[in-house]
C-alpha cells in the first residue's frame, strides 16, 4: 500500500454536501456490466457467509475477560445482503464488538457498492433521517470545539470519506491545511473538489502512511471512524504518531451505553452492522488514551448528540421491507411492477420519515442532557 498521496482524478460535476449519490444515464455496457456483479455475487455466496467470518473469540478483545454475553444479533439492514452479524458485550468492561468478526475479505464484500452510487433509494431515505443542514450544523460545531485551543496549523481527518468534515471545517479554520485519509479513492475525489489539499488512500495503521505522516499535524480527527476498525488501540497509537508534541486528538464515537442503544435494539442506527466492529463506553476509551501518554482536555455528551434516532430506525425499517429489488447481490432483477409498486411505497413513506425527523430536533434540546444522548466527544492533548 503506498504512502504517497492519492492522485488527482479528472474533477466531475459535484452535488451539495451531505446529498445522496446521485443517479447517472445507464451506459451503453450497464446490462452486461449487472450481470457480470450478479454473477461474481453469485460466486461468492455459493458457499453462504460463514466463510466471511474469523472464529468466533471467548474472551473480550478490550480487557480479556471471557464474561461475554450476546447484546445484539442483526442482519445488514442498510444493503440487505446475506448473513446475520453477532455483537457481544463484555461483563467486565462493558465494551461491545462484533463476535465473530468479519474478515478482511468479508469486509471487503460488505462494504461493496455501499459507496458506489447503487443504493440510491436508500441512500435518499438516510439523507431524510439525518438532514443535510442538520449534518452540516454539527460538523460546524464539532470544528468550533477546537477554537479554545491554539488554531492549527495542519489538520488530518481520518476516514474523511467525502471529506464534508474538513470542507465545513474550513469556514471556521480559514488559514489551516486540512489533508484527508479514507481507505476508499473518495477521498481523491475530495481532493479534485478542494475540500482537502492531500488526500492518502489506505489505513492510518499502515507502516508506509504511519512513517510518511509522523508528528506531521497539529490535529488528528477520527469523528465515527473508530468502530470500524479492527483494532481501535492500534488506530489510537497511529493517531498519536501523526501529531506533534503538544497536538490534539479530536474523537467522536456512538456511545453504546445510550439508552436508545437498548429501546431501539437492532434499529439504532449506530449498531450499524456489519460494518461497526467495535461499541466502545466512554470510560474505557479515557483510559486507553491516558495510557497512550494523552491528557483528556474535553469530554462532551450534549453538543455530540445527533439527532437521527427515531428516523434512523424508521429508514432502516423501511429499507428492511423495502429491499433494492435490483441490487446484484440478488438472484435475479426485478419485474416493472415490481420496480413501480417500491416506487410508489417508498414516496409514501417520506411523510413518515420526516416527520420521526422532526420529533428528533424538537426531541434533542432535552434528550442532550441525559443519557439518551447518542454520541460523545473527546479531544485528548498528546504530551
Amino acid at each position: 500500500m503506498s504512502a504517497q498521496p492519492a492522485p488527482t482524478p479528472a474533477p466531475t460535476p459535484g452535488s451539495p454536501p451531505g446529498s445522496p449519490p446521485a443517479s447517472t444515464p445507464a451506459p451503453s455496457g450497464a446490462p452486461q456490466a449487472a450481470e457480470r456483479r450478479r454473477a461474481r455475487y453469485a460466486a461468492e455466496l455459493a458457499e453462504g457467509t460463514d466463510h466471511f467470518h474469523e472464529p468466533r473469540r471467548a474472551d473480550c478483545p478490550w480487557c480479556g475477560s471471557t464474561r461475554l454475553r450476546t447484546r445484539l444479533r442483526a442482519p445488514d439492514l442498510l444493503q440487505g445482503k446475506p448473513g446475520t452479524f453477532v455483537v457481544d458485550e463484555c461483563g467486565s468492561c462493558a465494551h461491545a464488538f462484533q463476535n465473530p468478526r468479519l474478515t478482511a475479505e468479508g469486509l471487503a464484500f460488505y462494504h461493496r457498492d455501499l459507496h458506489e452510487g447503487h443504493l440510491d433509494e436508500i441512500a435518499a431515505l438516510a439523507e431524510r433521517a439525518l438532514g443535510a443542514r442538520g449534518r452540516r450544523r454539527h460538523l460546524r460545531a464539532t470544528a468550533r470545539a477546537m477554537l479554545s485551543f491554539p488554531e492549527p496549523e495542519s489538520w488530518l481527518d481520518v476516514g474523511t470519506g467525502h471529506a464534508h468534515f474538513p470542507e465545513t471545517a474550513k469556514e471556521v479554520f480559514a488559514y489551516t491545511s486540512f489533508d484527508g485519509l479514507d481507505p476508499t479513492p473518495r477521498v481523491t475525489r475530495a481532493r479534485a473538489a478542494g475540500r482537502v489539499e492531500e488526500a492518502y488512500i489506505g489505513r492510518l495503521t499502515s507502516p508506509e502512511i504511519t512513517t510518511r505522516l509522523r508528528a506531521r499535524y497539529d490535529v488528528v480527527s477520527m469523528l465515527h471512524h473508530l468502530e470500524h476498525t479492527p483494532d481501535p488501540r492500534e488506530e489510537l497509537r497511529a493517531a498519536l504518531t501523526a501529531l506533534r508534541p503538544g497536538g490534539h486528538l479530536l474523537l467522536e464515537l456512538p456511545d453504546p451505553q445510550s439508552v436508545f442503544a437498548t429501546l431501539l435494539g437492532k434499529w439504532w442506527l449506530p449498531y450499524g452492522q456489519p460494518r461497526h466492529l467495535h461499541l466502545i463506553p466512554l470510560p474505557n476509551l479515557r483510559t486507553e488514551l491516558e495510557s497512550q501518554g494523552c491528557t483528556i482536555v474535553t469530554v462532551d455528551r450534549r453538543a455530540s448528540h445527533v439527532p437521527h434516532d427515531l428516523a434512523g430506525a424508521l429508514s432502516l425499517g423501511l429499507t428492511r421491507a423495502l429491499p433494492e429489488p435490483d441490487a446484484p447481490w440478488r438472484a435475479a432483477p426485478p419485474g416493472e411492477f415490481q420496480r413501480r409498486l417500491r416506487a410508489v411505497l417508498l414516496a409514501a413513506s417520506t411523510p413518515l420519515v420526516a416527520a420521526a425527523a422532526t420529533l428528533d430536533h424538537t426531541l434533542a434540546p432535552l434528550l442532550r442532557r441525559t443519557r439518551f444522548s447518542n454520541t460523545y466527544r473527546v479531544i485528548a492533548r498528546r504530551n
